[in-house]
């Protein structure tokens, strides 16, 4: 990414959580063990999709994908947060911030496109199952996370590189603890009005797109849930989609608060903690949320377990 003609910052300074900065060693093992987790829990999913063929089927290969994604994104963010925790060490160079504004938007538009898609999917499997086998096969759902990945990387790329593009002055301080486009957007001493809007416009457009066919897809899975004849197959109807419907609250309950505001100088503060939870906890629960709630995957997990203690 090429730097604006008027750019002097070569570098810049994240300033992380000042305000707890003197609990580094403790923050750093907290949140070392909630990204060794996220890892761990992510990991588990993705391998037990692979590996067992009663969970190979378009839902968990999903979901496996969409676990891949969350190792990524948690690793672009926290590796440096943990730098900042424990040694102190803000600085990062003008590219390697660029880079990581581009890899955490790109993961992050591919991850709403793609629960849309499980919303979808999960829309086919309830409410037209004798279809489900013949629409939802290998190809359709490797063409479909082709697109999510092609529209991620297409609604990002021209956003952030014009971004980098603009003059950088001073300061270099940036008041978050990775590198965001608000934050880098009020850094630059450019006229930013164009790119504030342009921002804005590409998180209302990838969260109101995936939002509308999410509300679409469950408005007619509520419809046919209902109408089924007895509670258990209600129940079990239930079951397989209020695990995406508690992973979809958290994700867009902080991403909106983050990025579909005008202006991207408001509450930059409070960005801070609602990053947090979207970049730490949620990638946390998510594979807590799918594994605890889904019984295939428990069973798929307990009998994994059972021949392994058996093989030793």
């Amino acid at each position: 990414m090429e730097m604006g003609n008027e750019s002097t910052v070569q570098e810049f300074i994240l300033e992380g959580f000042p305000s707890v900065q003197h609990l580094g060693k403790i923050l750093f093992l907290v949140h070392l063990l909630a990204y060794l987790s996220s890892m761990a829990g992510n990991a588990v999913i993705i391998t037990i999709t692979c590996i067992d063929s009663r969970l190979q089927t378009p839902m968990y290969f999903f979901l496996s994908v969409f676990s891949f994604l969350e190792c990524c994104f948690t690793s672009t963010v926290v590796p440096k947060l943990l730098v900042i925790f424990l040694l102190g060490r803000q600085t990062i160079s003008f590219v390697a911030c660029f880079t990581q504004a581009f890899v955490i938007v790109f993961l992050g538009a591919a991850g709403f496109v793609l629960m849309a898609v499980m919303s979808l999917d999960r829309y086919m499997a309830i409410c037209r199952p004798l279809h489900y086998p013949t629409i939802m096969n290998l190809k359709t759902c490797a063409l479909l996370i082709i697109s999510c990945l092609i529209l991620g990387f297409t609604s990002v790329t021209g956003l952030v590189v014009k971004i980098s593009q603009l003059s950088f002055c001073g300061p270099s301080l940036i008041p978050h603890f990775f590198c965001d486009i608000g934050p880098l957007i009020h850094l630059s001493c450019s006229n930013t009005r164009f790119v504030e809007r342009t921002a804005f416009v590409l998180a209302l457009f990838v969260l109101l797109t995936s939002f509308i066919i999410t509300i679409i897809a469950y408005s007619n899975i509520v419809v046919t849930i209902i109408r089924l004849p007895s509670a258990k197959e209600r129940q079990k109807a239930f079951s397989t989609c209020s695990s995406h419907l508690i992973v979809l609250s958290l994700m867009y309950g902080s991403c909106i608060f983050i990025y579909v505001k005008p202006k991207q100088t408001n509450r930059l503060e409070s960005n801070r903690e609602a990053a947090l939870v979207n970049t730490v906890v949620t990638p946390l629960l998510n594979p807590v949320i799918y594994t605890l709630r889904n019984k295939q995957v428990h069973q798929a997990l307990r009998e994994k377990m059972g021949r392994m203690k058996i093989s030793r």
